[in-house]
Parts: structure tokens; sequence; C-alpha cells
């Protein structure tokens, strides 16, 4: 069924002690929907994007992965569903001592106990998508940043997630290597992969997204189009944060 929620969060709380994070949050992310999640430093919203795949546990509230609530079962079930959420975080998380073919296809044989070869073949394929099936036999240290992110996407995608976590993926980058990660992304966005992203890239987000999320104090204040958020927002907090992180 076309526009069916591929994740759906609902009623999510997230308390650290007297501390509330997240207040309530409901969201859904349709397949092949782009949902882009801003607002300032502290809003929650790389929290929420944690407990999507329980790296966060959440307090109370629900996390449905296409249909399927991921917040009962067991720590296999936990672990099988991981495999289904693709994430990629700021840093970039290889593995020093291992060339980029091995880092993607690490999991790939542990997790899905695929073969070498069937590993191989999906992890070249995943680095040609993102542009670095060249880089196969190189070493992270060997690599600027934007390809390092890029060989975390890469890695990401070779365990055919049904959804794509982003937080903050190129706040870490000079600012010359943000449009090669930016396009492997749009890219995806192309292929029909669903994605919920958390960045401070209102330029990509305008262009690419198909809902914006604003979040501020742990609660969303409001979600709509691009041109709804950032052209016409209704909220005085989303105004007051577009006007700052514009000006």
């Amino acid at each position: 069924m076309a526009n069916r929620p591929m994740l759906e969060i609902a009623a999510l709380e997230k308390r650290f002690g007297a501390n509330t994070i997240l207040k309530q949050i409901d969201l859904k992310v349709a397949e092949g929907e782009l949902v882009f999640v801003i607002g300032p430093s502290g809003s929650g919203k790389s929290t929420m994007l944690r407990c999507c795949n329980r790296l966060e546990e959440p307090t109370s509230g629900d996390i449905i992965l296409d249909g399927r609530n991921i917040m009962g079962g067991t720590s296999s079930d936990l672990a099988r569903m991981r495999l289904q959420v693709g994430m990629v975080f700021q840093g970039f998380h290889l593995y020093p001592h291992m060339s980029v073919l091995k880092n993607v296809t690490l999991a790939q044989r542990k997790a899905l106990k695929r073969s070498k070869v069937e590993a191989d073949a999906r992890a070249m394929d995943m680095l040609e998508r993102v542009g670095l099936a060249h880089k196969a036999d190189a070493y992270p240290a060997e690599l600027s940043g934007g390809q390092q992110q890029r060989v975390a996407i890469a890695r990401a995608l070779a365990l055919d997630p049904k959804v794509m976590l982003f937080d903050e993926p190129t706040s870490a980058l000079d600012p010359e290597l943000v449009g090669s990660v930016l396009k492997v992304m749009k890219d995806l966005k192309a292929k029909g992969m669903t994605m919920l992203v958390v960045s401070h890239e209102m330029a990509f987000a305008r262009e690419t997204a198909d809902r914006v999320v604003f979040m501020d104090g742990g609660v969303i204040v409001e979600e709509g189009t691009p041109d709804e958020i950032f052209g016409s927002p209704k909220a005085d907090r989303t105004r007051a944060f577009l006007s700052r992180v514009s000006g």
C-alpha cells in the first residue's frame, strides 16, 4: 500500500531522572519518505532518533517498524530489528585496522551470516553506489572525512535496512566535503529509501525533504512541507529559530 507508515513513533517519552527529554512525541514516516528534523541543540532530536532503534531505551511509548512494535520481544528480536534500521552518526565509527571492504562486510557476515563471496559482492555494490568502489582496499586513515562517512552509509545499506536514520551526518565534515555526502542521501531518496534525518543542512532540507519537523523543548512544535516550514512557519518558536540559523 502506497504511503503506509514504515516507521511510527507513538506517545514517545524519554526521561533521565527528573529531566524529561522527550514529551509525548508522535511522528509517522511513510515508506519512501524523507522526513527532516530541525531544532536547537538540546531539543531532543538526536534522542528521538536513537530511541527509534533503542540505542536509547524509551521511558514509555511505542516504536512501530513496518507494522511491528519493537518495544516488546526478546534481545534476539531487538538484534534482528536493528538490522532493519540503518544508522549513520556524526562520527564514522569505522574500524581503523580494517580495509574499507572489510568494514562494509563485517556486519553482513556476523549478523546476516552471509558468505564471504556474497558479502563482498554486496559491499562492492554499495561502495559503487556511494562512489567509492575504487577505495575498497584503502584504510579509513587514507580517506577524507566525507569519504569515511560515505563508507559508513555503504556499510548501513549493505544490511538492506527498511529505514535509514541520519544523526547530524555532515556536522563533523569540512564544508567542502559536505556535498558528497548530501549527494548520496539525495540519490537514496530518489531510489525510494525511507529516511529520518536530523541535521542543520537547511538548504538540503528545502530542496530534498518531503516533510520538515521542528522540535524544541522535547516536543514537536510543528511540521509541514519545506515550503510551509521555511516559507510561512506558524509557530513563534519556529520563526525565531529559523531567523537565527538563516541570519
